[in-house]
């Protein structure tokens, strides 16, 4: 399969935690679809202090992994949500 793109889509969006609406990410995310996965090199600010937790409740909201050789984080089912 191919690698994402690196330069990646344009359009931008706010991760946040479901829990306590903790801002996690900002995002360039690419179609109209769930959120289910974030390439790390398409983050644009990252709030988290690096590790899959959030910032303001503790809780933890996916796993760090390998897609298509890419690192990525791959989201726990309903524990983030985007705006």
């Amino acid at each position: 399969m191919a690698k994402p793109n690196k330069k990646g889509p344009s359009r931008t969006v706010d991760i946040f935690c479901k829990k306590c609406r903790t801002q996690l990410f900002k995002y360039r995310k690419g179609g109209k679809g769930a959120l289910v996965k974030c390439f790390i090199e398409r983050i644009v600010t990252d709030y988290t202090s690096g590790e899959c937790q959030c910032s303001g409740c503790g809780s933890e909201f996916g796993r760090k992994t390998l897609i298509r050789g890419t690192p990525a984080i791959k989201f726990s089912g309903g524990k983030v949500t985007m705006k």
